[in-house]
């Protein structure tokens, strides 16, 4: 039932993150050019007359000329807000913009929350009818019962775009797949199981709905509520969306519901399902207990008096997560991209069986490794795809609009599903999602790491978040009483519970002296040195705990330059066998990312350095779900104009040609010619299929200066730098890092994304 992941953190960390670079999560950002006065001039007056003209002359123009038909908006009253109940329009807009950014993120739909500060259902009727030419669906969001069943049922007789109330059918949509797959795998037919379904608000109701019109007999279907079994002649506590769902029966409690029956649906309180009730249920019983943040009781209990229990949940920690965000971005995708004029039954049912379809696939490798490698697949425990599977975007958005198609509902439809599946495919950029897979491994397989300039207020954020995050066990490095006393300042209740270790008092300096003065004791340093280093850097300190096995990971690098910081690093640990340690940025835009190396560490590379870095970054490149083309960058192509700093990368061309590596490359060539495709058409013999994404820089020089100008100029998200090629998990960080910027790098490094 969940639309984001059910960590822990404190209230000031979620604070700054909603106020930090500027206030809110969304922004609006121009599409088309507006630099110069003929931008403008198109853009508006006059411009903007000619599609005004042609859409009043042809409505169904405004799908070319404007945003609309990419264009969802998130409305909510604030009368059911998550868990929290009825707070307000106003306190309801960080939940609807971070719905408007979950669109976003996984739909590529573009999204705009709308408050309205009305809780008369006619009055929010009429104020979201007349927004109809502004959009393309309506996303209706936390409206409490049963004033959402109204103001949908409204909506939809006079809106003739979609609209969907998400808590209602979201919910029912990922439930309804899960159930699919559950009575698959117990050989169970869905128009002859008994269901139990305890709770009565919208989304409870929604999921009874759904499942009846999927083929579930009404009089094999139970609800209960707080007073007990909804029965016909029931009149307390009834209404109308109630009474359609009562039935004739003798159980007037949820413990003589439940006796026999195959599937229990739980949408109403925590420990509301009690053990011995699940053991009066059928044999391989399904249960689905889906309040958050505690379910109606937790699978262990459940298996403790049901193992063959197949047992879905909405919280993340335990498998067959529920969670709406398998749905509403795809639904309305497919519904947009159809134009459709409602959602209906059918692309409810179509979404649902599209979801489970997915489940009984095989598993791909880059959705296994979230998961920490292990192979999962299809069974009690994976009845319900992840939410980062990136197949859900063509696959569901796909089955919705054909769904739409075959309703008669679409007023574009689609003649080339092959191709509007591809289409799909590349509207989201693959590096987000295994990104997502990194946080989520580090979930499943947790990492010590180092924190080694704890006392820094922006360093003690990250691992707050590492640590509540459920990533791994930060170790954080500085002085005892201001580390204490800088978690206390941040909110952490327990500051104590975080590992800390002194470099001046730690248990871990003899063995640390002793490992040291071995290494360095024949360049240069006496014992006193030793100490010293062990004593007062903590670069130093935290290196050794690396190399000594007492961590698995390093995050460093806000207090000093990077060449400082790698100077210390480099006392301690050596790079990989045969590899040469680099840096890498990776440049993240909406369709594309970039990998630029090497941008901190080799100042002027050999024709043999070159090379293995473009190896290295190909490879990482690869991890993060692109097939990389690498650009050998220069001020010349091809030799035009000549010069004396071209032969080494030339000789770099020249290796790869003999070790003929499984990726393209091409080089020397300046920026435009590699990324630029009318440019790039002027070289046709080159071995480049599009735009490279691996750009190897000539020099440390250029490569920094680049690096450095791209994440304070440009537009796009940066990342790095990544430190590739030590022979323990070390990151450096830049020293103008943020703690998101920190926390990225700890879990990349603890997932072994870089390494």
């Amino acid at each position: 039932m969940a639309d984001d992941e059910p960590v822990s953190f404190t209230t000031r960390e979620a604070l700054l993150y909603h106020q930090g670079i500027r206030p809110g999560k969304i922004e609006i950002v121009a599409s088309k050019p507006v630099a110069t006065q003929r931008d403008l001039s198109l853009a508006y007056s006059p411009g903007v007359a000619a599609p005004v003209e042609a859409i009043a002359a042809d409505p169904s123009k405004a799908a070319n000329y404007t945003a609309r038909s990419n264009l969802v908006a998130v409305i909510s009253n604030g009368t059911a807000i998550l868990g929290l109940g009825n707070l307000g329009a106003l306190a309801s807009k960080p939940v609807m913009e971070g719905k408007a950014v979950l669109f976003k993120r996984f739909a590529d739909v573009d999204a705009m929350d709308i408050e309205l500060a009305t809780e008369d259902p006619e009055a929010f009727v009429n104020a979201v009818a007349l927004m109809e030419p502004t959009f393309g669906g309506i996303n209706l969001e936390d409206i409490k019962a049963p004033e959402c069943f109204i103001i949908e049922a409204a909506l939809r007789e006079r809106m003739k775009i979609p609209v969907m109330h998400d808590d209602q059918h979201g919910t029912a949509i990922i439930t309804a797949a899960g159930l699919i797959n559950a009575c698959h795998l117990t050989g169970r037919s869905l128009a002859d199981v008994r269901v139990v379904v305890n709770g009565a608000g919208a989304a409870a109701i929604a999921c009874t709905a759904l499942i009846k019109a999927m083929g579930v007999a009404h009089d094999h279907v139970t609800m209960c509520d707080r007073d007990g079994v909804i029965y016909r002649g029931r009149e307390q506590g009834m209404d109308q969306w109630k009474s359609a769902h009562a039935i004739d029966t003798d159980a007037r409690t949820l413990a003589e519901a439940l006796d026999g029956a195959d599937i229990f649906l739980g949408l109403s309180a925590a420990h509301a399902l009690k053990p011995e009730w699940v053991k009066n249920m059928a044999e391989r019983p399904i249960i689905f207990a889906m309040a958050n943040p505690i379910p109606e009781i937790l699978p262990e209990d459940a298996r403790a008096v049901k193992a063959d229990a197949i047992i879905a949940t909405g919280r993340s920690d335990y498998p067959n997560q529920v969670n709406n965000v398998l749905g509403f971005p795809f639904i309305f995708r497919g519904a947009l991209d159809v134009q459709a004029t409602t959602i209906n039954e059918e692309m409810k049912i179509a979404a649902a069986h599209a979801i489970a379809e997915l489940a009984r696939d095989r598993v791909p490798e880059e959705v296994s490794a979230a998961y920490g490698g292990e192979s999962k697949q299809f069974g009690r425990d994976y009845i319900i795809p992840a939410p980062f599977d990136p197949r859900l975007m063509d696959v569901v958005s796909a089955a919705v609009a054909k769904a739409a198609m075959d309703s008669g509902v679409a007023q574009r439809p689609i003649e080339d599903f092959a191709a509007y599946r591809l289409s799909l495919r590349s509207r989201l950029n693959p590096t987000t999602a295994i990104l997502t897979q990194a946080y989520e491994q580090t979930r499943q397989s947790p990492k010590r790491v180092v924190f080694a300039e704890a006392e820094q207020e922006i360093v003690l954020r990250a691992a707050i978040q590492f640590r509540d995050g459920g990533h791994g066990k930060p170790i954080l490095v500085g002085r005892t009483e201001v580390v204490l006393r800088k978690l206390g300042e941040l909110g952490v209740d327990d500051p104590e519970s975080f590992e800390l270790q002194n470099s001046e008092v730690s248990d871990l300096r003899q063995e640390m002296f002793e490992y040291l003065y071995q290494r360095l004791q024949r360049r240069g340093f006496l014992e006193r040195d030793i100490w010293r280093l062990v004593n007062r850097d903590r670069n130093i300190f935290g290196s050794a705990m690396l190399a000594l096995g007492k961590a698995d990971a390093m995050i460093t690098g806000v207090t000093r330059p990077y060449s400082q910081t790698m100077r210390e690093v480099r006392l301690v640990l050596d790079p990989k066998p045969d590899h040469v340690p680099f840096g890498i940025h990776l440049l993240i835009g909406k369709n594309h990312t970039s990998f630029i190396a090497d941008t901190t560490v080799n100042e002027r590379p050999t024709a043999e350095e070159l090379a293995h870095i473009a190896e290295q970054t190909a490879m990482v490149a690869r991890r993060l779900g692109h097939e990389p083309r690498v650009a050998f960058l220069s001020y010349s192509t091809f030799g035009n104009p000549s010069g004396k700093w071209l032969e080494n990368i030339r000789e770099a061309v020249q290796i790869l040609d003999e070790r003929q590596p499984n990726f393209e490359y091409e080089g020397e060539m300046a920026p435009d010619a590699a990324l630029n495709p009318r440019v790039m058409e002027k070289y046709p013999f080159s071995r480049l299929s599009g735009p490279a994404n691996v750009l190897v820089m000539p020099g440390l020089q250029s490569a920094n200066l680049s690096a450095k100008l791209l994440r304070e100029l440009g537009g796009n998200a940066v990342i790095g730098p990544m430190l590739l090629g030590m022979g323990q998990p070390v990151q450096i960080a830049a020293m103008s890092s943020s703690a998101s910027d920190l926390l990225t790098l700890a879990v990349l490094a603890a997932a072994g994304v870089v390494s």
